[in-house]
């Protein structure tokens, strides 16, 4: 990957005015605040410019991020997450193709050992009633949880994987990854949860974006390239993309 940052930053450009930058975000680089890994914050700020997110992605995952340029325009950008008004759409490739057209993941996240994020229950207490994944209130382990949502569609199926389209409702870390994981489909390559052998990336792109900005909302997209779609060989992308739009609108 270069890390040159003009670069970078032209070939990851998807919208900037005087406020904020989006960028489509290659896996394999994190935003910020990595310890002992560059990140696109600190590649800006060596070449110049400085930005602060407004949200982040993990290392791992590919695509949409937003920074803001200056500071009056990063506090009501961020609020709007907070707030979850932002609306958030992401792709995944998981294992397993038997989940349902549709569902619903609520399970609360905890932090356990080496500040890893698990669910904050038993495994053998998650319960599917219909297509909605939860945990008794009783089986909720003692310390702090935060209560986490995640809608998904299932767009296409390949053999033993499946494309979902995703809408977290919360914004937790790793929400998206542990939620898969822990109902049995985690996402292909993820380092954390993939078992099934060496890929050269975890399939999970952060796709979609809407929120409030001045003069007019933000409506961002940000597709997957083709070494997303190398975890479902069989896709044809445009087909893909629209059908996981059309799930998501409705």
């Amino acid at each position: 990957m270069d890390t040159d940052w003009a670069t970078l930053r032209r070939a990851c450009l998807l919208f900037e005015d005087d406020a904020v930058l989006a960028l489509n975000k290659p896996a394999g680089i994190s935003v910020t605040g990595e310890r002992h890994d560059t990140d696109l914050v600190e590649l800006a700020q060596a070449a110049g410019e400085t930005l602060y997110p407004v949200h982040r992605i993990d290392k791992v995952t590919s695509g949409l991020v937003l920074l803001a340029r200056e500071l009056a325009a990063h506090g009501p950008l961020t609020k709007q997450f907070a707030a979850r008004t932002a609306v958030k759409s992401y792709l995944a490739v998981v294992t397993g193709a038997e989940l349902p057209e549709r569902g619903v993941i609520e399970l609360p996240l905890g932090v356990g050992r080496k500040n890893r994020v698990r669910i904050a229950a038993p495994r053998e207490a998650i319960r599917r009633i219909d297509d909605r994944w939860s945990v008794a209130d009783g089986d909720v382990l003692p310390g702090k949880n935060y209560p986490s949502t995640t809608h998904f569609h299932t767009v296409q199926r390949e053999g033993e994987r499946a494309l979902l389209a995703i809408r977290p409702i919360t914004g937790r870390r790793h929400q998206i990854r542990v939620h898969l994981a822990w109902i049995g489909h985690a996402l292909v390559g993820d380092p954390l949860y993939d078992r099934g052998g060496a890929e050269p990336r975890t399939a999970l792109h952060s796709w979609k974006l809407h929120l409030d900005h001045a003069p007019h909302p933000l409506d961002l997209t940000a597709d997957p390239g083709p070494d997303f779609w190398a975890a479902l060989p069989g896709a044809q992308p445009d087909r893909a993309l629209r059908t996981a739009e059309a799930a998501l609108a409705g």
